[in-house]
């Protein structure tokens, strides 16, 4: 995590990413009990930030989850976001392109809902879904992926000019733990809406999966709009280090309060006496 916080060594990934290197289950020498006591902390914190994010209006935060499936993408939306106004905030989520959409060219559906400055925009699968699933189901070329990762960078290049920072986190859960959550799904009814015949389909490339993962963080991974390889084989721990990556990420934009116009007390007492 950046600047070596408790909650661990996570920093951005970069080139030389080696996604079996790092282990699904770490949890940076925390337990549970610590672990949710530092993520209320940070719940409340990012909340206050929020705040101020919406009323500076300099900047505005995009985060970028993306994730093999069960990994926990929804969850961490619940959890680590909880305690953001439902003013200044958005939640897209990027799944096959409708008829119109694929009328344009890929990053149409996306621009569109770029959080405002001001605001807090998550995107539950992202862009990234158009050079890791077409590719691995042979839908395009490594060639075709590679284009659009340049062009993806261009895009969240431009984004970070115009004053939206881009947080990307891949939830980096293992086969097994997988297999586990998957298992739970179908035992409890209240989770078993969300199984679905593709998710054992989808298992079978599990390791084409992980090369096309590797391959585009390490190709889109820059140093102002970074992605960061989560371990999300403990939920705890997942959500405590995405919550810490946001709080440490808008602490760094040193945002202040704006200064409003305010009027004198005596001028509003003569406009009350007008009235």
């Amino acid at each position: 995590m950046a600047k070596g916080t408790k909650a661990g060594a996570l920093g951005p990934a970069d080139d030389e990413l080696s996604l079996k290197k790092i282990s699904p289950s770490d949890t940076g020498g925390l337990d549970e009990g610590g672990a949710r006591d530092l993520l209320n902390k940070d719940v409340e914190r990012l909340a206050e930030l929020h705040d101020l994010l919406y009323a500076a209006r300099s900047h505005a935060l995009l985060i970028v989850l993306q994730g093999m499936d069960t990994s926990g993408k929804d969850g961490t939306v619940r959890h680590v976001l909880q305690g953001l106004s439902p003013l200044g905030t958005s939640v897209h989520s990027f799944k096959q392109p409708t008829a119109e959409e694929l009328r344009h060219d890929f990053l149409w559906r996306v621009h569109r809902v770029v959080p405002e400055l001001g605001a807090i925009g998550i995107f539950n699968r992202s862009h990234y879904e158009d050079v890791l699933v077409t590719r691995v189901h042979g839908l395009i070329s490594s060639r075709k992926a590679h284009d659009r990762m340049r062009s993806i960078r261009h895009f969240e290049r431009h984004l970070s000019d115009e004053g939206v920072v881009v947080r990307k986190f891949f939830l980096h859960i293992s086969e097994d733990e997988q297999a586990e959550r998957i298992e739970e799904r179908l035992k409890d009814p209240r989770k078993r809406w969300k199984y679905s015949a593709s998710d054992l389909e989808e298992r079978s490339y599990w390791d084409d999966y992980q090369a096309a993962y590797e391959d585009v963080i390490r190709r889109t991974s820059t140093a102002e709009c970074p992605w960061y390889v989560i371990p999300a084989d403990h939920k705890w721990y997942r959500n405590l280090a995405i919550a810490r990556i946001l709080v440490e990420t808008l602490e760094d934009l040193q945002l202040e309060w704006p200064e409003p116009e305010v009027p004198s007390l005596k001028s509003v007492e003569q406009k009350l006496e007008e009235t």
